[in-house]
């Protein structure tokens, strides 16, 4: 008698998805628009950097901007889970706006110690994407006018920072790095500057570590890892550029209709994951896609140990 094939394996990867902060985001979104029914609700940026919630969240009567020129003097207001400039906050101010705060708490948290090394007049590098609204927020917390906030993506950029005293110079990161290579920069920091100041390892959020952890663990396992994330959600990337790093192929995805035959052919485990900001129905959706014909078997693998539990602004 002939032996059964082998079935073909689909890895849902643990944990993925939502982190508290992006949890507490859209809540604060969804609470604000509640509260002010019949009011105009702004939000500065996407309030995530995911287009199926910001869509949903705009199909409930958020107004999305990018500017605070485009809101009216006293409107409602919500500033994204990426943080804002003191510029931005001060400009808020003078128009009056009633602002909500969605900021993750753990970018607060690097806010605080960018203004605390601001007032003492000291100088910074930020490890980070200088585009990112999260670094263009962090830098902007920086007033310094005889200090400077010098942002760096790389080792090669880091050679190329002109420091006034580094016997007072300090870093910090983006969250939402990936964790080896922020390790990277932080070593040659060290190196190049050794007198140089900032936290133990890094700022690299629970969230994002936890999902990188994830992908490494699972990437031997798999023939491709699909990373279910917006094009600019920078954790997102990272999660894919970890399971290239690994030896594995992979791909960021937005939905089920960003599955192209080429990217499962041949392929006999799938691993799926996804960023901070996916919400979990993509995940069933592309599974559900993936196995119209039932052709593999559904396995979970990791455990979610996540815990954290970030608290609403007063007056939610």
């Amino acid at each position: 008698m002939q032996e059964n094939k082998l079935r073909k394996r689909i890895l849902l990867v643990s944990p993925r998805g939502f982190c508290a902060g992006v949890s507490r985001a859209i809540q604060i979104v969804e609470l604000v628009l509640a509260k002010y029914e019949n009011e105009n609700v702004y939000v500065l940026h996407e309030v995530v950097h995911n287009k199926h919630v910001v869509e949903e969240l705009n199909r409930h009567g958020a107004i999305f901007v990018d500017s605070l020129d485009d809101i009216p003097d006293g409107a409602i207001t919500v500033f994204s889970a990426h943080g804002v400039s003191k510029a931005v906050e001060q400009k808020a101010v003078r128009k009056n706006l009633r602002v909500y705060d969605a900021t993750c708490p753990i970018v607060d948290k690097v806010h605080r110690k960018v203004r605390r090394i601001s007032d003492k007049d000291e100088e910074i590098i930020m490890i980070g994407h200088a585009k990112h609204q999260e670094v263009e927020g962090t830098v902007g917390q920086y007033t310094s006018s005889v200090g400077a906030m010098h942002v760096v993506n790389d080792i090669e950029e880091i050679g190329r920072v002109h420091i006034n005293n580094p016997e007072k110079l300090h870093f910090v990161t983006q969250t939402t790095l990936s964790v080896d290579e922020a390790q990277s920069c932080i070593d040659a920091l060290r190196k190049t500057f050794p007198l140089i100041s900032g936290p133990a390892t890094n700022d690299i959020c629970y969230a994002t570590q936890n999902r990188q952890q994830a992908v490494k663990d699972v990437a031997h396992l798999a023939d491709v890892v699909l990373v279910v994330g917006s094009k600019n959600s920078s954790n997102s990337n990272r999660l894919s550029e970890v399971a290239r790093q690994s030896g594995c192929v992979s791909y960021l995805i937005d939905d089920y209709t960003d599955v192209k035959p080429e990217m499962i052919a041949g392929k006999e485990v799938i691993a799926i994951t996804s960023g901070a900001s996916a919400p979990e129905y993509l995940i069933e959706e592309i599974v559900k896609h993936l196995n119209v014909n039932d052709e593999y078997d559904i396995e979970n693998i990791g455990v979610s140990k996540e815990k954290q539990n970030f608290r609403l602004p007063e007056g939610l």
